[in-house]
């Protein structure tokens, strides 16, 4: 390239964005409470569409772990169309299974997404578990004994990582005993307290939180293809101890179909570049994820994929999903 750097290039990019889109994304929704995964993607947001007007604030709104903004913006009660709000695979499992209502893609643009995160298996410093197979052994003998702790209530993806991994050695999910919290910080917390016994969480939310001067959690596994970088490159996968249980969790943000369409897709664009900068790339694998950029039609297929094979999957569960 001619003159200036690749980098070079991407930082000019990024500098040139219309100013107008700077000023009108003014807040990133985290659906939950703080210290959860939708606050992490906010923080990562602010990051990467920081700026001379400074960063969008990040506001937090529990509500059935993203049922109340998506019911908003679908119903068009949002007060904001250019606000962009945190969502999942979580996320898109409870869509696919009509628990956050009528399923209105015609309502919301999916903008980008940032990051790949992945399940994990959690317990207490102090729990007597030290691998995946000690947990469940001790699951088989006496499934309501051990106390999960889920973000989200029956057919969330903590139920659901906690149900595949019982379903694997033989437990009916019938017979898990669940403790439901409004998103995976209050969950963690329960965990830390000694209230329940397992979170089958997110990497990203319980590396902070991992050894005793740290809050007393230890993981035994990660639900992951193979093992992750970094801080948590020592935990085995469930497929290492026998258990081939994997759950990929796609982090990104979404908006209104209000948005007016040229500043989302200067957004989008804008997006497109940054997420492929070495400091975005950095900041994710320092949360203990893999860095990703999907933006536009790459996107729209990973989300309608992952809907379908979230279908099929509670489907085998007997869940009820209206269509």
């Amino acid at each position: 390239m001619s003159g200036i750097t690749r980098r070079s290039a991407l930082a000019l990019g990024l500098a040139a964005a219309p100013a107008m889109v700077r000023a009108h994304v003014s807040q990133c929704v985290a659906p939950a409470k703080p210290g959860g995964g939708f606050d992490m993607t906010c923080q990562l947001l602010q990051a990467l569409l920081a700026g001379p007007a400074g960063p969008p604030r990040i506001v937090y709104q529990p509500g059935g772990i993203g049922a109340l903004a998506y019911r908003e913006l679908v119903r068009g009660q949002r007060q904001d169309p250019r606000e962009l709000i945190a969502f999942s695979t979580g996320t898109l499992l409870n869509i696919a299974q009509g628990r956050f209502g009528a399923w209105r893609p015609d309502r919301l643009h999916w903008v980008a997404g940032v990051a790949m995160d992945h399940g994990v298996v959690a317990v207490a410093a102090t729990a007597p578990w030290r691998t995946l197979g000690d947990l469940l052994d001790a699951l088989r003998q006496q499934p309501t004994a051990v106390a999960f702790a889920a973000g989200g209530t029956i057919g969330s993806q903590d139920w659901m990582k906690a149900a595949l991994l019982a379903r694997a050695v033989g437990v009916s999910h019938r017979a898990l005993r669940i403790v439901a919290f409004e998103g995976g910080g209050d969950a963690l917390r329960a965990l830390e307290g000694g209230h329940v016994h397992v979170l089958c969480g997110d990497a990203a939310e319980l590396l902070p939180r991992l050894g005793p001067q740290r809050g007393g959690v230890r993981l035994l596994a990660t639900l992951s293809a193979s093992r992750l970088a970094g801080a948590l490159a020592a935990v085995p996968t469930a497929a290492e101890q026998g258990v081939d249980v994997r759950w990929p969790i796609l982090r990104g943000v979404y908006t209104s179909a209000d948005h007016p369409d040229a500043e989302r897709l200067a957004l989008v664009e804008r997006l497109a570049l940054a997420l492929r900068t070495p400091e975005h790339a950095a900041r994710v694998r320092a949360s203990g994820m893999t860095p990703l950029a999907l933006t536009g039609e790459p996107l729209a297929r990973e989300v309608a994929g992952q809907l379908e094979a979230l279908r099929e999957m509670a489907a085998g569960f007997g869940l009820v999903m209206p269509r």
